[in-house]
C-alpha cells in the first residue's frame, strides 16, 4: 500500500504553524509497512484540496488528511472529499452527544456551527475522538482509502493510534503484531552512538534499529514483528540489555520518556525534595520540573540569582568566593546548590552558573557552564563548553542539569 499525507490548512502555508503531523503519521505508517511517497500541504481552498486529491489518487492507494475538520467556514476538508468521492455528509450522534456534553460540563454555549464538527461522510468507519470534538473517519471508494483527521497534534496523535492504526492493520490483513519501543539516550551523539553500536547495527535483523536525533536526545527506534505481541516484546528485550551493557550510562528513558518526566518520577519514586538556584537558566530548570505532574511533592522552589548581587544578598554567597574563583566556576555553582538546599530545607539542591553568549561573561568565553549538585554526602560540579546560541545553550544547560540530577538518582 502507497499512501500520501494531506495537510490542509493555509496557517500551515503561511509558516504560522509548523506540520509535524506529517511526520508523525509517517513514522505511523513506516511501523506498519505503508510506504509514503508524498507529502503535500494545501491551503483552505475547496478547488485547490480537489485538485490536490486528484493528483494523490494517480499516486497512491491510501490518502491521509490532516485538518480542516473544526466548525468554521475554511474548514472544509470533509465537505470537499464528499462532494469529490460523491457521497453524503451524515451526522454521527455519538459525536454530537458528546460534543454537546462537553458544553454543557463547561457551562459555555453551544452555537450551531459546532454541529458541523460531528458530521462524518456516510457510511464511514468513524475514529473517535477522546481529546477534542471533531471526529476523525475512515472511507473507502473507488479502490482508494481516505482517512480524515483533526489538525491539532494533541487531538490527531491519539487518535492515530487508537483508532486509525488498528483500521489500517485490518485492512492490510496482517496476521503478526509490530511492536516498537524508544530508546532514549542524553549525553552522547548520535555519530558517537553509531559508532558504538556499530556491530549491533550490523546484526540487526529482526527487531530493525533506527537512529534519530532529536533537539532534546538522540533516540534508537526498535521495531520487532512476531506472530503475537508478547513475542515481538521477548526479541525486545535482550537487545535493550545489550544497550544497557554498551551504553547505558546514556540512557535516560524509553518512549514518553523524558528527561524532565524521568527526574520527576525518580524525586518522587525516593521521596525527596530538591530546590535549584539558577544563573544563566534564570529558571528554566526549576520550570521544566514544575510542568510534570505531582512534583510539588518534591519540588520546593527555586530562586534566580541572576547577577551577582543577586547571589549575595539573596544566597548569602561570601563575595570573596566569587573574587576569587569568579561566577562561572565550579566553586560558584557548588556554592549556589548548597546554599539553596540549605535556604530550602531540600535534600537536594542544584546550582546553575555560566555565560549563555553572545558575549564572554566574567573571562569565561559564551557556552561555558557550571552545574552544581548537592546531596546530603557530597556536592559534585560539573563543566559544559556548549556552542549554540544564547537561549539553546540556557535550554541545554537546565537539560544537563536534569540529566545529572537523573544520574545521581539512579546510584
Amino acid at each position: 500500500m502507497k499512501a500520501e499525507i494531506i495537510a490542509v490548512g493555509s496557517e500551515l502555508l503561511l509558516g504560522q504553524i509548523t506540520n509535524t503531523n506529517a511526520k508523525f503519521i509517517s513514522a505511523q505508517l513506516a511501523e506498519i509497512g505503508i510506504d509514503v511517497f508524498y507529502q503535500t500541504v494545501v491551503g483552505d481552498n475547496p478547488s485547490r484540496l480537489e485538485e490536490t486529491i486528484r493528483i494523490a489518487e494517480s499516486r497512491a492507494d491510501l490518502i491521509i488528511f490532516s485538518g480542516g475538520l473544526g466548525p468554521t467556514k475554511d474548514d472544509l476538508t470533509k465537505e470537499t472529499i464528499a462532494k469529490h468521492i460523491g457521497c453524503d455528509l451524515e451526522m454521527d450522534e455519538e459525536a454530537l452527544t458528546s460534543i454537546e456534553a462537553y458544553f454543557e460540563r463547561t457551562g459555555r454555549t453551544m452555537t450551531d456551527n459546532n454541529r458541523k464538527q460531528a458530521l462524518v461522510l456516510e457510511g464511514a468507519t468513524v475514529l473517535v475522538n477522546r481529546n477534542g470534538m471533531a471526529p476523525g473517519m475512515a472511507a473507502i471508494a473507488g479502490g482508494r482509502t481516505y482517512i480524515l483527521l483533526p489538525g491539532p497534534p494533541h487531538e490527531m496523535e491519539p487518535m492515530f493510534r487508537q483508532e486509525a492504526v488498528p483500521y489500517l492493520q485490518q485492512l492490510l490483513g496482517h496476521q503478526e503484531a509490530i511492536i516498537s519501543t524508544v530508546v532514549k539516550f542524553f549525553g552522547i551523539g548520535e555519530a558517537e552512538l553509531a559508532a558504538r553500536l556499530q556491530d549491533l547495527l550490523d546484526r540487526q535483523t529482526n527487531p530493525t534499529i533506527a537512529p534519530l536525533a532529536t533537539r532534546d536526545a538522540v533516540t534508537l527506534r526498535l521495531t520487532a514483528k512476531a506472530p503475537s505481541e508478547s513475542e515481538a516484546r521477548g526479541l525486545i528485550a535482550p537487545v535493550i540489555d545489550e544497550l544497557r551493557d554498551q551504553v547505558g550510562a546514556y540512557i535516560v528513558g524509553f518512549d514518553e520518556d523524558t528527561l524532565p518526566s524521568k527526574a520527576a518520577d525518580l524525586l518522587l519514586a525516593k521521596g525527596l525534595t530538591i530546590s535549584a538556584a539558577e544563573s544563566l537558566t534564570a529558571g528554566l530548570f526549576t520550570s521544566l520540573l514544575a510542568e510534570q505532574p505531582g512534583i510539588s511533592r518534591s519540588l520546593a522552589g527555586g530562586m534566580t540569582v541572576y547577577t551577582r548581587e543577586a547571589k549575595i544578598r539573596q544566597l548569602g554567597v561570601d563575595p570573596s568566593l566569587l573574587d576569587r574563583f569568579g561566577i562561572v566556576s565550579a566553586e560558584c555553582a557548588k556554592t549556589l546548590a548548597e546554599k539553596v538546599r540549605s535556604r530550602f530545607g531540600t535534600d537536594i539542591g542544584v546550582g546553575l552558573t555560566g555565560a549563555a553568549g553572545p558575549d564572554p561573561h566574567d573571562g569565561e568565553p559564551a557556552g561555558t557552564v557550571w552545574i552544581g549538585i548537592a546531596a546530603e554526602d557530597r556536592t559534585e560540579a560539573y563543566q559544559l563548553r556548549l556552542s549554540g546560541l544564547r537561549n539553546t545553550n540556557r535550554e541545554r544547560a537546565a537539560n544537563y542539569a536534569l540529566y545529572y540530577l537523573i544520574r545521581l538518582l539512579e546510584h
